[in-house]
């Protein structure tokens, strides 16, 4: 659910796993076999990342031929009264389980029970030109429904109790971003939907679908419905307003999880799946094909999503992989098939880089030869905000009612007192730009002139206010 963060292979700065180990050290689990050597290796360099980041805690895993070769936890699930982290502790995946939701789909249609070319009016003909939309356009994001939940952080209405009827009532029947087929813009909207449907066609509450169709065949039965069983969560989920303290997050309320991002797991059952995506043990080839194939555009372009997976290659080795996000948590996914590797990382600390950071330096190791994406163009009125929030200064017309909410007295002053030390801006770049939900997405990489750097995460709206101005650490 909410967010999506990336688990492509991330512009920030490389990680050499080369560290000692930290005092606190990794709780593994002997699962088969990975060189000593480089198991040392692993854990000094996730130990080194979350100094660098402070995020509390990194769940951590590795397929290798197939196999399952590491699984480890670091640092503190819960930092007062402190609480070790342990592998066998449930991390929320976020929008990792939009995979999973696509499992289900594909179950049905290989029962001849709905084509995935269906159009959404043969389920729901009220919402917003359903008779064009159809069941691939929402599982590849190309459908044009507008994304409820793109902040990295919680926003008013998250805190109210909800439901995935409701969210759909209300953002599918709003005018289309764009045309069917014509774009993709990643939309949680789109999953929402997704979920109602396999409902409608089965006959069954979607979790009970789920568990009973995908969970329980691969045996993944640890994994929990974050909406019904978020109490069951070890780990307490955190987030922090740029470099100040790490606080308790805000958790969104019930109704609010559902097959966008439902899904919560000790890293093992997660690396169960993508065993089962590399021996492609659950479903159809065939339906795995579609799964895995980038989505052309009717403009010919492709884009770099399949079907609930991101898609591309990394140095020529075929990936898919994808991020989540919800209140407290985010996780990386990344899974070559051909190669029959994957790396799992899951954190406890919402709008942080540090599950990327970790996943792209076990890439290193693993696939030899992954570099990070290089930088692009300076952007003055990010130098503005950001300069102003050293100073405690906000000009409020700049931004938008919810991130007006986000920098409350709190927000502004820990600002302040975590960057102003750092002196003024010596360079900030654009690292990556993209649209979604009507909204366009920017990160940036900053570097002061202490030498300190930073990155940044920005949405703003069409009439170009701030929907979201979030400072992460990376040194």
């Amino acid at each position: 659910m909410r967010r999506h963060r990336s688990a492509a292979v991330i512009p920030f700065a490389t990680f050499l796993l080369v560290a000692s180990v930290d005092p606190v050290a990794a709780r593994a689990q002997a699962v088969d076999s990975l060189a000593p050597d480089l198991s040392v290796r692993v854990a000094a360099g996730v130990n080194d990342v979350l100094r660098t980041t402070q995020v509390p805690s990194a769940s951590v895993g590795i397929v290798r031929n197939g196999r399952i070769v590491y699984i480890a936890a670091f640092g503190h699930s819960r930092l007062t009264p402190p609480i070790t982290a342990t592998p066998a502790m449930h991390y929320a995946i976020g929008s990792i389980s939009k995979q999973f939701t696509v499992a289900a789909v594909m179950l049905l249609q290989q029962e001849g029970k709905l084509s995935i070319d269906d159009p959404v009016s043969t389920w729901f003909p009220e919402l917003t030109r359903a008779n064009e939309v159809t069941l691939r356009n929402l599982m590849s994001h190309t459908s044009g429904y507008e994304d409820y939940a793109p902040q990295d952080y919680t926003i008013p209405e998250w805190t109210k109790p909800s439901s995935a009827g409701k969210i759909v009532h209300e953002w599918a029947t709003k005018p289309l971003d764009f045309d069917p087929g014509t774009q993709y813009q990643y939309s949680n909207t789109n999953f929402n939907i997704v979920g109602l449907i396999v409902q409608k066609v089965s006959g069954e509450p979607f979790w009970q679908f789920l568990e009973s169709r995908v969970l329980k065949p691969l045996a993944l039965d640890h994994t929990i419905d974050l909406d019904t069983q978020h109490g069951l969560l070890e780990p307490t989920g955190y987030f922090r307003h740029a470099l100040g303290p790490l606080r308790p997050a805000l958790y969104e309320a019930p109704g609010w999880y559902f097959a966008d991002g439902e899904m919560a797991m000790p890293v093992g059952d997660l690396l169960k799946w993508d065993v089962s995506v590399i021996d492609k043990s659950l479903l159809a080839p065939a339906s795995y094909a579609e799964m895995e194939a980038p989505t052309k555009l009717k403009n010919g372009k492709i884009s770099n999503y399949g079907l609930g997976l991101s898609t591309g290659t990394l140095n020529g080795h075929r990936m898919v992989s994808h991020g989540g996000e919800v209140g407290g948590f985010v996780a990386a996914n990344y899974v070559f098939p051909d190669d029959s590797i994957a790396v799992v990382v899951l954190t406890n600390q919402e709008a942080s880089p540090a599950a990327g950071i970790i996943g792209t330096a076990i890439i290193n190791l693993v696939l030899p030869g992954a570099a990070p994406v290089a930088d692009v163009a300076a952007q003055d009125w990010a130098r503005d905000v950001l300069t102003g929030l050293q100073h405690g200064q906000i000009d409020r017309s700049l931004f938008t009612a919810n991130c007006n909410f986000y920098f409350d007295a709190t927000a502004i002053a820990d600002y302040r007192t975590s960057l102003a030390p750092f002196g003024t801006i010596a360079s900030i770049k654009e690292t990556s730009k993209f649209d979604r939900g009507g909204m366009t997405y920017r990160g940036f990489a900053v570097e002061f002139a202490t030498g300190k750097r930073v990155n940044l995460s920005t949405f703003t709206v069409p009439d170009g206010k701030i929907e979201q101005f979030l400072v992460e650490p990376t040194n």
